[in-house]
């Protein structure tokens, strides 16, 4: 769950972005400073509903007395045309805040729908749907917030959560052994170790090693079937590369764990939400 703490000062940066060295001319201008106003927060489309509290902040930062009185939470699914929350306070705070409100709350409903599309996708399979560290440069925490909202799982936060060898660091120390190695006499015993390979001969390898879990990369699910055998329960497998809405089904039915997808956060469609007077 996130925590205001967490999420405040993103809030505030893209308010203050916004507003500029003059405020908001426009509004400031023609509502009085008094005035009070009722809007109501709504989906144009249909979505899973994630953000809201992020929105509601930016109206409580220009208005701390701003009511709400809300329909549809987030992690709640919202249809198009259905009222997800009515606001009531000031009128300039209201407009103000719009369109960071709205740019914040559209960009994290967009990814608990694109997330929520996926998990439906595979229902009926063990494999979870995870995001990457493919985000938007100072949104990450709003962003894996809103993938778990859409029913997803989170990969790694961070480089600092857990160790992952890809090819680039397999090729640097000269093979996959030699980097396992390295990372172990390196951590803590707190932290996970997972491999990227990218053929069964690699898998093969890896697995005369002390690792958690193998990320297989860009292999068709049949290939994936095979890995999944060679792993019999040993390591957690995760799925990565080229999936989509046509492929994901046939990639959970190899019997992967995870299957992780880095367009979630970095190409999922904004849902439309408006805000009416």
């Amino acid at each position: 769950m996130l925590q205001p703490l967490m999420y405040e000062s993103i809030v505030r940066a893209t308010l203050l972005e916004d507003l500029g060295r003059a405020g908001d001319v426009t509004t400031d201008s023609i509502v009085p400073a008094g005035a009070v106003a009722t809007a109501r927060l709504s989906a144009r489309k249909d979505g899973r509903v994630a953000g809201l509290e992020v929105a509601l902040s930016a109206f409580r930062l220009l208005d701390p007395a701003m009511e709400a009185v809300v329909e549809h939470g987030d992690g709640a699914d919202v249809p198009a045309g259905g009222c997800i929350a009515t606001l009531r306070g000031s009128a300039r705070a209201l407009l103000t805040a719009e369109r960071t409100a709205l740019n914040l709350m559209g960009r994290m409903a967009g990814i608990a729908t694109a997330t929520r599309t996926l998990v439906r996708a595979v229902d009926g399979t063990r494999a979870r749907i995870v995001c990457t560290r493919k985000t938007t440069p100072g949104l990450r925490v709003l962003e894996k917030a809103a993938v778990r909202l859409g029913g997803g799982s989170n990969h790694r936060f961070g480089l600092d959560d857990a160790v992952l060898i890809k090819d680039n660091h397999i090729a640097i120390a000269g093979g996959i052994r030699p980097a396992v190695e390295r990372a172990r006499a390196a951590i803590g015993h707190m932290v996970k170790v997972e491999v990227e390979v990218d053929t069964l001969d690699q898998l093969r390898e890896l697995l005369e090693l002390p690792v958690d879990a193998v990320l297989l990369d860009n292999m068709d699910p049949d290939t994936l079937r095979r890995a999944v055998e060679l792993v019999d329960g040993r390591l957690l497998t995760e799925a990565s590369g080229t999936v989509t809405l046509a492929t994901v089904r046939p990639i959970a039915e190899a019997g992967v764990d995870m299957i992780s997808c880095g367009w979630l956060t970095h190409s999922a469609p904004t849902l439309d939400i408006g805000l009416d007077m």
